[in-house]
C-alpha cells in the first residue's frame, strides 16, 4: 500500500483540526509497556518530540499484548481528552478499527505502527509505519533453508493469531519454506506473547518432534523457544532464528544458541511515528507507508553498526 496522503486530501474535518490543533499532545500507544521492544518505540518517539516545538508525548499501553479491551480504552481515552494526534500499534485489527474511526472522526490524525487494522480502514488513519513483515518471513525462511537444509521438520512459534504483523511474518515465511523447500512445517504454536507459555510449548514440541529448525516470531516467543532449546541441551544442535532484539536474544545469538534473530526497527517506529504525526499536524504530506526495515542479526555481525543501530 503506497499512498501519498495530505490532511486536506484525507478530510475537510481533519484539515480543519490539524489547523486548530498545530500544537499539542501526541499519545503514543503501544500494544504493552512491558517488553523492551515496546520501550525501544518510546526512546524513538521521546527523541523526536524534542524537535517539534510546541508538541507534547505521551506514552501507554496496557499490560499485555493480549489485554486488547484495555488498549481501546486508552485510546478512547485520548480520543476523549482531545489530543493532538495518535501514534497507534493496534494489537488486534477488527478491535481497534472503529477507536481509530472515531479519532478520525473527532479530526485527530493517526499513525498506525507495527501491525495493520483490518482492510476498510485505510481512510481512518493517515500513515503506517511497520517493518514489512512479509518480507522479513521471506528472509528468515530463506536463512532458515540455507542453514537447515531443505527436508526435515520446522517448528514455527508464533504469538497471537491473526495480528497483522503476525500474519504477514509467519504467512510469508511459512509459505517460503513450503514453496522453496520439502521441509514440513509443524504449527504454528500461538504463546500469546508469554515468554512462559512458549518455553513450555517449546518444550513439549522438541520432545515430541525431530526437528531440524524452528523459528521463534517475537521478542516473549523467541526467548521462551531459546530457553526451552537451552534448558533441554538441543541449543546449537537446532537450527533456531528468533525474532526482535533485546538483552536475551543477544546473547542468544552470541551463546550460538539462535542462529540469527531478525530485529525490526523499534526505534524508527517511535521517532518516525511522531514525525509524521508532526508534520500531518503542520499541514504537510506525508508517505502512505513508510517501511522502518529490519536486519537479520547474526553472530559474524552483531557487533557492526547496522546490527547496534537496530539492537536494544
Amino acid at each position: 500500500m503506497k499512498r501519498l496522503l495530505t490532511t486536506t486530501i484525507v478530510s475537510g474535518v481533519l484539515a480543519a483540526a490539524a489547523t486548530v490543533a498545530s500544537a499539542g499532545e501526541i499519545a503514543v500507544i503501544v500494544k504493552t509497556t512491558n517488553s523492551n521492544f515496546w520501550q525501544n518505540v518510546n526512546k524513538g518517539a521521546s527523541a523526536a518530540i524534542e524537535n517539534h516545538s510546541g508538541h507534547t508525548m505521551t506514552f501507554n499501553g496496557p499490560a499485555s499484548e493480549s489485554a486488547i479491551a484495555d488498549q481501546v480504552a486508552l485510546v478512547e481515552n485520548a480520543v476523549n481528552r482531545g489530543v493532538a494526534g495518535i501514534v497507534l500499534a493496534p494489537s488486534d485489527p477488527e478491535a481497534l478499527a472503529p477507536v481509530v474511526k472515531r479519532a478520525f472522526e473527532s479530526g485527530i490524525p493517526v499513525a498506525i505502527i507495527d501491525s495493520g487494522l483490518a482492510e476498510g480502514n485505510e481512510q481512518y488513519y493517515q500513515a503506517f509505519l511497520s517493518t514489512d513483515n512479509c518480507a522479513a518471513g521471506q528472509q528468515a525462511a530463506a536463512m532458515m533453508i540455507d542453514e537447515a537444509g531443505t527436508s526435515g521438520k520446522v517448528a514455527v512459534m508464533s504469538y497471537v493469531a491473526g495480528v497483522g504483523s503476525e500474519i504477514g511474518r509467519v504467512g510469508c515465511f511459512v509459505e517460503h519454506i513450503e514453496g522453496n523447500s520439502d521441509i514440513e512445517i509443524v504449527g504454528p504454536f500461538y504463546s500469546q506473547s508469554q515468554m512462559a507459555t512458549a518455553l513450555n510449548q517449546t518444550t513439549d514440541i522438541l520432545a515430541a518432534n525431530d526437528l531440524v529448525g524452528i523459528f521463534g516470531a517475537n521478542e516473549p516467543t523467541a526467548i521462551g523457544m531459546g530457553r526451552a532449546l537451552e534448558q533441554s541441551g538441543k541449543a546449537g544442535t537446532i537450527t533456531a532464528i528468533g525474532f526482535d532484539g533485546n538483552a536475551d536474544l543477544q546473547d542468544m545469538v552470541k551463546s550460538g544458541t539462535l542462529v540469527a534473530t531478525a530485529v525490526q526497527g523499534s526505534f524508527q517506529m517511535g521517532e518516525l511515528g511522531v514525525n509524521a504525526v508532526a508534520e500531518i499536524l503542520a499541514g504537510k504530506s506525508v508517505d502512505g507507508f513508510i517501511d522502518t526495515g529490519v536486519v537479520l542479526v547474526t553472530q559474524d555481525n552483531i557487533d557492526e553498526p547496522k546490527a547496534q543501530n537496530v539492537l536494544y
